[in-house]
């Protein structure tokens, strides 16, 4: 069995992890403009949180398609089609007026966002050389260094204007099209078409299952942190952008460099089970001292190496959850994940305006304990999680990697 470095793959996998980059640069590339978007539009945190909410919950429910959409049309256009959505629904929303405005094409976004991630994470894959393991790692340090750069580029282009970081993302997304265009050949339908419903029977699959109300609870700390973390630091665009910058900096080197050194050591639920503890606790330590601005700012850098290596092993849980094809288990995954997490974002601002600052980190943590019980009680059918890759699954994803890398 041949072995292969992560870092030595086709150029199709580097076009698809850079396009990748950029795609996740959306994440957090608003953060630092929530509050200049509220303070220019006379908005409340509730509803500027919407950008969140209008994202997600389109992203989750278009996660179902996108297995029907890829096995008809191939993978490459696919992604070239989420990129061109993405790339009209950041321009489109960096020209509003409204807040209402900006929230409906932050869904146009969403909408792209679920065509070109899914299928970006199949083809990673399904197409690099070496492990399961390692392609996901090479797709979650794409992800780390996307989220990183958001903010910092959100920052930079938001002191200008709050419309500058939707413009960013436009043109950055036109690249992104370019080099993808070019550098991945055409990629034949994979393997018989996929039905709708199929994620949804995908779902019966208690592991499977068990692994995305998990990553739902997660997020409603993830997104409460992302999105309601900037009102009460109350700084302004170029400040928050470091700050998130340091957060995004720390997940990207946690996922690619701890987890897997975590897993290797403890194993893939106590690994995750760790990091999910790790993040509770800081979030209820916000809740504690969300009047201070130190500790605020020390707390998100610092959930960032624990969220790093949950996102790690929760996405190659996923891959290897079920019995079933890595496109619907991921669309299945993804919409449980993004359209359930979906109200955190308003939710939390909701419960900040109306009730208290400390509420939404304290629900925040609460979910995330609540994450660890599912996970926790999910053990015996995910007790297969660190068996090796099968000789058939490997030699599979080597010979899928040469013919992309022979195109």
């Amino acid at each position: 069995m041949r072995e292969y470095s992560m870092w030595r793959q086709p150029r199709p996998v580097w076009a698809v992890a850079f396009a990748s980059v950029i795609a996740f640069m959306g994440i957090g590339l608003v953060d630092p403009i929530l509050k200049p978007i509220a303070d220019d539009l006379g908005a409340s945190a509730s509803q500027v949180s919407l950008l969140f909410t209008s994202y997600m919950a389109v992203m989750g429910v278009a996660m179902i398609v996108t297995g029907a959409v890829s096995s008809r049309i191939g993978a490459k256009w696919t992604l070239l089609a989420g990129l061109a959505v993405i790339v009209v629904g950041s321009a489109l929303a960096g020209m509003q007026d409204g807040v209402a405005g900006i929230v409906a094409f932050r869904a146009v976004w969403g909408l792209g966002n679920a065509l070109f991630v899914a299928t970006a994470l199949a083809t990673i894959v399904r197409s690099a050389r070496g492990s399961t393991a390692q392609a996901i790692i090479l797709y979650e340090a794409a992800l780390g260094v996307g989220i990183a750069t958001g903010p910092l580029i959100g920052g930079l282009l938001g002191n200008i204007s709050w419309r500058g970081p939707f413009f960013g993302v436009a043109a950055l997304m036109v690249v992104a099209f370019v080099l993808t265009s070019v550098m991945l050949p055409a990629t034949p339908t994979h393997g018989r078409p996929t039905s709708l419903a199929e994620p949804f029977r995908a779902l019966r699959h208690r592991s499977l299952l068990t692994v995305a109300l998990t990553a739902l609870l997660y997020n409603f700390g993830f997104f409460t942190l992302l999105a309601f973390t900037p009102f009460p630091l109350g700084m302004g665009a170029i400040p928050v952008g470091f700050v998130f910058f340091g957060w995004g900096l720390l997940l990207a080197i946690s996922s690619v460099v701890v987890a897997p050194r975590l897993q290797a050591a403890f194993g893939t639920l106590r690994s995750t089970l760790l990091a999910l503890l790790g993040f509770a606790v800081i979030l209820a330590v916000m809740a504690l001292f969300t009047d201070s601005k130190p500790v605020l700012i020390v707390c998100v850098i610092a959930a960032g190496f624990f969220l790093g290596i949950n996102n790690t092993l929760v996405t190659e849980s996923v891959m290897k959850a079920a019995p079933i094809e890595r496109g619907v288990a991921s669309a299945a995954y993804s919409f449980v994940r993004f359209a359930g997490g979906a109200v955190a974002p308003w939710l939390a601002g909701k419960l900040g305006e109306e009730v208290s600052p400390h509420l939404p980190f304290w629900v925040g943590a609460v979910a995330v304990l609540l994450a660890m019980g599912v996970l926790f009680s999910g053990r015996r059918v995910l007790s297969h999680l660190d068996d090796e890759e099968s000789a058939d699954e490997e030699s599979l994803d080597e010979a899928e990697a040469m013919t992309l890398s022979d195109a």
